[in-house]
C-alpha cells in the first residue's frame, strides 16, 4: 500500500470517528459544544503533527543531506486531498443513517468546503510536523557528529584563510 494511502485512510478514518463522537455528544450536552469542538480539532491535529514528526525523522535519518530528501509535500497532500474527500462521502452517506447526527450538510458541501477544511487539517500540520522531525534528526547528527555550529560567536575572532 502507498504511503499516502495508508495516511489518507487513517486520517479520514480519524475524521468520521471524531465528527460521529462530536455528533453523539451533542446531542446528550449540547451546552459543552465549544470545549467538545476544541477537543476534537486538538486530537486531529496533535496526530497528524505527530505523524509528519515521524515521517520528517525518519527521512532525515535515512538521507542525512536535505536536497536528498524525499518528497514528503505531495506525499502528505495527496493524503490530505484523498482524506478529506472520502471522509466527507463517508460523513455524508452517515447521515442517512437514522440516529447519527453529523449535520444536515449535503453532498455539495461536503465535496466542497467540508473537504477543503479538512485536506487543509491534514496537509498544514503534517508540514509542520515534517519540518520539526527533519529539524531535530539534523540537530542530533551535528551534535553526534561533532562539527561546530555554522554561527560566528562574538568572543571570536573569524578564521583566516
Amino acid at each position: 500500500m502507498n504511503a499516502w494511502v495508508l495516511r489518507a485512510v487513517v486520517l479520514g478514518a480519524l475524521t468520521v470517528v471524531l465528527r460521529t463522537l462530536l455528533g453523539f455528544a451533542m446531542v446528550y450536552w449540547p451546552t459543552n459544544g465549544a470545549w467538545m469542538r476544541m477537543l476534537c480539532l486538538l486530537v486531529m491535529v496533535v496526530a497528524v503533527v505527530a505523524w509528519g514528526v515521524l515521517d520528517g525523522r525518519a527521512d532525515r535519518r535515512k538521507n542525512v543531506e536535505p536536497e536528498d530528501g524525499a518528497d514528503l509535500t505531495m506525499r502528505w497532500l495527496k493524503a490530505g486531498l484523498a482524506g478529506g474527500l472520502g471522509s466527507g462521502l463517508v460523513a455524508w452517506i452517515l447521515g442517512f443513517v437514522p440516529k447519527f447526527d453529523l449535520g444536515s450538510n449535503g453532498l455539495l458541501f461536503e465535496m466542497t468546503s467540508g473537504a477543503s477544511f479538512i485536506i487543509l487539517l491534514i496537509f498544514i500540520p503534517a508540514m509542520i510536523g515534517v519540518a520539526i522531525g527533519r529539524y531535530l534528526v539534523g540537530r542530533e547528527h551535528k551534535k553526534s557528529s561533532g562539527t561546530p555550529d555554522d554561527s560566528v560567536s562574538l568572543n571570536k575572532e573569524p578564521a583566516s584563510v
